[in-house]
């Protein structure tokens, strides 16, 4: 997934995470000129994703039941050297914000600082898309894989990244949501009405 990912052009990356969120029923925000959107599975699995206006994003993935799961243990130094490499002022859209359901915040007991945590963190340069160089280097330390252990992969299923993104394919892709026709054909409805607030 992370090779259709990272080929997706960025438009089109902002575009696929704003129609998810609205379909997970996340609103979307603004941090600090960033736009932020969000998915969950209600279950304790995230994806975040901040867009900037000069064109940068950072991404962050969140499974509970994984040994990313940092919040588990508390640990707000652990946490933050899995952002080491992204640059400040994207961490900055995570330093010392509210809570909310796709991220709750580490708190650094020294200072009171906090860190929204997350189990994997990728950027975007303006260009490519990068693994941050912390979260890549607790992985290695640690023995474990990248994208297994961040939930990459189920985090963003959702988003259909390397297959085509139309209401038609994301009713497909959710098959086993619908007891009968009648309930996809009205879901189909619906998100056909997402997606035209999105450009289609």
């Amino acid at each position: 997934m992370w090779d259709c990912f990272v080929a997706t052009p960025p438009a089109e990356v902002r575009r696929r995470a704003a129609i998810v969120g609205e379909l997970a029923g996340v609103a979307p925000v603004v941090v600090d000129g960033a736009e932020r959107f969000a998915w969950n599975d209600s279950g304790g699995q995230s994806a975040v994703w901040y867009f900037t206006p000069d064109g940068r994003a950072l991404l962050l993935t969140f499974d509970h039941e994984s040994d990313l799961n940092l919040y588990a243990e508390g640990d707000y130094a652990l946490q933050e050297s899995l952002y080491r490499g992204v640059p400040e002022d994207l961490v900055r859209l995570v330093r010392d914000r509210p809570e909310n359901y796709e991220s709750l915040n580490l708190v650094d007991e020294a200072t009171g600082s906090t860190i929204h945590y997350a189990g994997g963190v990728f950027w975007f340069d303006g260009e490519r898309w990068r693994e941050a160089e912390g979260f890549l280097a607790h992985c290695a330390a640690e023995g474990l894989e990248p994208m297994v252990e961040s939930g990459f992969g189920y985090c963003l299923e959702s988003y259909l990244f390397g297959r085509e993104f139309t209401p038609d394919a994301v009713v497909e892709s959710r098959a086993d949501w619908y007891r009968d026709d009648a309930a996809r054909a009205a879901a189909l409805g619906e998100i056909r009405e997402v997606f035209a607030r999105h450009g289609g």
